[in-house]
């Protein structure tokens, strides 16, 4: 059986779909898989031994020039791809209008999420097969539940858990292999035997943000504890937010710019991570890595990181989480605050470094 899979982004969307690939595969020996994925993540589904083929797509990139000839090329050969394999049926797992379009390009019956269980939709109008599975379920969960729906298994017990995904899934459940990531060099200009944590800092949403000088507390923190804190990047803002962090802190290091199989090494080597929402949290769940990670606006119940090294700390704040991406309080107007920090998303301030210290510290 060989199936044309559409799960073209988030980064943290990419790897919430793995366990149910791992499920299929299991279910069903000797299925095979062709992801259709942005080409930003498509070194993640090459990594899973039952796909076959990453096809990827640049949708952002195309969108700003559609009539360019670059744009044209990329296009016939997505195109070519999908007419080279003869599929059984393509599976929608994203459930979006840009979702489907990419899916209805192939010559195969569709299957995707019904009209009330899609994140958009209309996308379901597209679909041959729709597919009930509830909402108020992890991400993770709800994938693995459509993957059951459309292939005819039962869905395995370690999905059945705690919708915060804490201690319902090992590394073998995302179904890595480990032998197919081109591992990057690590940096070296480090302590031998000390204790490696790993910064995850950067985000999309402002409100995901963990405040600066919390970061900053906690790396002094650490260092002063004798363990070697690293720092990732992927935009300037981030490398420049890194940087102030490690600043005059001896045992605190900025990365060099890495690829998802340079962030993997890392990951990999690290004894643990502190994490806010963001798509390598997820990955380091993915990898079995301890994992902290921060929740203010989200809900972990939701999009937490999903394994049983991952422990979710969620801010107690009246109004989170509100899955906003502004906030409309601040500290200085909404009496809350947090000693010697400046706190832009209020919910934050309960979140404070010496408490996150104290958690990581029970977790090793």
């Amino acid at each position: 059986m060989r199936i044309l899979l559409v799960k073209t982004s988030s980064l943290g969307d990419v790897i919430h779909t793995l366990p149910a690939v791992t499920d299929a595969a299991r279910a069903h020996p000797g299925i095979r898989f062709d992801w259709v994925v942005e080409e930003t993540f498509a070194e993640i589904p090459a990594w899973h031994p039952a796909v076959e083929l990453v096809i990827p797509v640049a949708l952002r990139r195309w969108r700003q020039h559609p009539f360019a000839r670059t744009t044209r090329k990329e296009w016939k050969a997505f195109r070519a791809a999908l007419d080279a394999a003869p599929y059984d049926f393509v599976l929608d797992a994203q459930g979006l209008i840009k979702s489907a379009w990419f899916a209805v390009k192939a010559h195969a019956p569709v299957h995707g999420f019904d009209f009330r269980s899609a994140r958009e939709p209309l996308a379901s109008l597209a679909y041959a097969h729709r597919h009930a599975v509830p909402w108020g379920r992890h991400a993770v969960r709800r994938v693995r539940e459509l993957f059951a729906s459309v292939l005819g298994y039962p869905l395995p017990e370690d999905a059945k858990g705690e919708d915060d995904g804490a201690g319902c899934a090992d590394a073998s459940t995302y179904g890595l292999d480990r032998t197919r990531i081109s591992f990057g060099g690590t940096v070296d200009a480090v302590t031998g035997d000390a204790p490696r944590l790993v910064f995850l800092h950067g985000t999309t949403w402002p409100t995901k943000h963990w405040p600066e000088n919390y970061w900053r507390e906690l790396a002094r923190l650490a260092t002063g504890a004798g363990w070697d804190v690293r720092l990732p990047w992927g935009s300037e803002t981030e490398h420049e937010r890194a940087q102030r962090i490690v600043k005059d802190l001896v045992g605190a290091h900025v990365l060099p710019r890495l690829p998802l199989a340079g962030l993997a090494t890392e990951l990999t080597a690290a004894t643990a991570c502190v994490a806010v929402d963001t798509g390598l949290g997820h990955l380091a769940a993915a990898l079995d890595v301890p994992t902290l990670s921060l929740f203010g606006s989200t809900n972990p119940g939701l999009t937490g990181a999903w394994g049983r090294s991952q422990r979710c700390l969620a801010t107690d704040f009246p109004c989170a989480p509100c899955l906003r991406k502004t906030c409309s309080l601040r500290s200085s107007t909404s009496g809350i605050s947090a000693p010697s920090f400046g706190v832009d998303a209020p919910c934050f301030a309960r979140l404070a470094p010496a408490r996150v210290w104290e958690i990581l510290g029970a977790m090793r």
